[in-house]
């Protein structure tokens, strides 16, 4: 059973002309509200900038709809701190020459947890067990007189800082969003007293609502009451709501009807995985994958290939495989199309190295396939040349996320070292968090390889510890290289990984410009390039014309 709520809210204007408070729930669909949460949010416009009442509600506006349009696979934190750094520069921008302002209290409830974000004057409470406990801090002056100054709210200042908290989830815990027209004049000891006195929600907000006005409030006064009725089942991860207890598939044969599929063949068997090729009504060509019958009782691996799944849903794009939505699955597996085509491990089987031209048009096709994973918080963490698949239609796709990773969702087992050896960045093997710079070392492995046919560091096996020193240059293997892209190269092949480049964006741009740069750079004469060269040919040439004079004096 979903994570399941109920809520109650008031506000009142109070003796003032206008409401500038501002009240937000969103309770999104049920998948949505798997991966994304619920949403609960109070402004308080500030009052003495241009329109305080508008900066509440654009804020509010631009939470609920901004927040679920980030990626899934982005911490909550993260998603909310993105939009609001935005919103904070807009709100700047604004107002007309006088910023318009905002104080702010956000509460996103996700599966077993919350994560409160916080900014000026409102205030936000946990009351659980009879206890209230205040979960933020009040971004004001703290000299005499100047309790009621802001020093950090939305519009304030063009460095937002906001402060971010994080915890578990208890049934019938409530949490507790109330603006400074209400906890000013109440204190927590009224707005306790008034928590134990009434059990309904909506009862509750409007009784703290009322009371600050009656106790002597001069501001709009308003309350948010959320109560936790259930929490999911432990253990099933919130963004993996969709995961069933579906039974393995039986082993498929040839020309066998399976959910609709008609299956081909087996294509591919390991102790992980299964893959068959399947067709649809229309004869197109899919990949079914799922796990061999020997991992049936194995706890983690249906959730893992359903995370598999899940990743490549997330990064939807011509540089990953469609995956097929599975309306009426009734077990454990998913589809993804197959490309006509072969990958590069292939093609260096076939060919050899890759020539110039070739990798000068698959290198940014990798990186912008990276960037593109890693602004969606996912790291591959299997980059190689067998994991990339050149398509007949002139794409490069990225393949196989089994051993993807995603801070705050995904797992390794204690002391595991996910990827292939020889691609693995230096500090992995030290036990480094997996990083997006691990995944950029991997691809300029692969990108060196293709040139060369050869390891950077040497080929490195498992179980190994190896170390690390200065690589050859590609040119080494290839003296045809410009010089361009051996420092390139090198530079993402650093074994220090705060020398390498930062982003794939940041990598890309390099690469770009060291590019247009060489283009732009005018050839060289080629006494500079071959002076030796250059000076034996002038003097072979002296040479034979002087035997050629020497010959018609003597026969003149």
């Amino acid at each position: 059973m979903p994570l399941q709520l109920s809520f109650g809210e008031a506000s009142a204007t109070g003796p003032r002309a206008e409401n500038q408070d501002a009240l937000r729930v969103v309770t999104p669909a049920p998948a949505l509200a798997a991966s994304k949460g619920y949403l609960f949010a109070l402004a308080d416009g500030v009052s003495q900038c241009a329109d305080g009442g508008l900066a509440a509600r654009a804020t509010l506006q631009a939470l609920a709809l901004d927040y679920y349009s980030t990626p899934e696979t982005w911490p909550v934190a993260q998603s909310l701190d993105r939009l609001l750094v935005a919103h904070n520069r807009w709100l700047q921008a604004s107002g007309a020459g006088q910023s318009l302002l905002t104080t702010l209290s956000a509460l996103v409830l996700r599966g077993r947890r919350f994560t409160l974000a916080h900014v000026g004057d409102c205030r936000a409470y946990r009351w659980h067990a009879g206890q209230l406990e205040r979960l933020s801090e009040d971004h004001v002056w703290e000299q005499p007189g100047m309790q009621h100054v802001l020093k950090r709210a939305l519009g304030l200042d063009q460095h937002l800082v906001v402060d971010y908290l994080d915890g578990e989830l208890q049934e019938q815990q409530r949490f507790l969003l109330v603006s400074d027209g209400v906890w000013a004049v109440l204190g927590d000891r009224g707005i306790q007293s008034i928590l134990q006195d009434e059990s309904d929600l909506s009862g509750a907000a409007k009784a703290l609502v009322s009371a600050a006005h009656l106790a002597g409030s001069q501001d709009n006064a308003s309350a948010l009451l959320i109560q936790v009725d259930h929490l999911p089942e432990a253990g099933l991860a919130d963004t993996l709501a969709q995961l069933d207890h579906w039974p393995l598939p039986p082993l498929l044969q040839p020309g066998q009807d399976f959910e609709g599929w008609e299956v081909d063949r087996l294509l591919a068997e390991s102790r992980q995985s299964m893959v068959y090729r399947v067709r649809d009504a229309q004869a197109r060509r899919w990949l079914l994958k799922t796990l061999p019958p020997s991992r049936r009782d194995e706890l983690q691996a249906g959730p893992a290939l359903m995370q598999e799944e899940w990743f490549l849903r997330r990064v939807a794009g011509r540089n990953f495989p469609e995956v097929h939505p599975l309306p009426h699955r009734q077990h454990l597996y998913y589809v993804q199309r197959e490309y006509p085509g072969r990958t590069l491990a292939e093609h260096l089987h076939i060919s050899g190295p890759v020539a110039l031209p070739e990798w000068l048009d698959i290198a940014p096709r990798l990186i912008k396939a990276l960037g593109m994973l890693h602004r969606r918080n996912i790291l591959h963490r299997d980059i190689k040349p067998e994991n990339l698949l050149w398509g007949d239609d002139g794409e490069l796709r990225l393949l196989d996320f089994g051993l993807a990773y995603c801070p705050g969702i995904s797992q390794d087992d204690p002391n595991s070292l996910p990827g292939t050896p020889s691609f693995i960045a230096p500090e992995a093997f030290s036990g480094a968090a997996p990083t997006s710079r691990q995944d950029l070392f991997a691809a300029g492995v692969t990108l060196y390889y293709l040139l060369t046919g050869h390891y950077p560091y040497g080929e490195i096996e498992p179980f190994q510890h190896p170390k690390f020193g200065t690589p050859a240059p590609a040119s080494r293997y290839r003296p045809d290289l410009p010089n361009w892209i051996d420092e390139w190269l090198l530079r993402s092949l650093s074994a220090d990984p705060e020398k390498r480049y930062e982003t794939a964006e940041e990598w890309l741009l390099a690469l770009e410009q060291d590019e247009r740069k060489s283009l732009n750079t005018r050839p060289r004469p080629l006494l500079e390039r071959e002076p030796l060269k250059v000076w034996r040919g002038i003097a072979l040439m002296s040479l034979l014309v002087n035997l050629a004079l020497a010959f018609l004096l003597a026969n003149t």
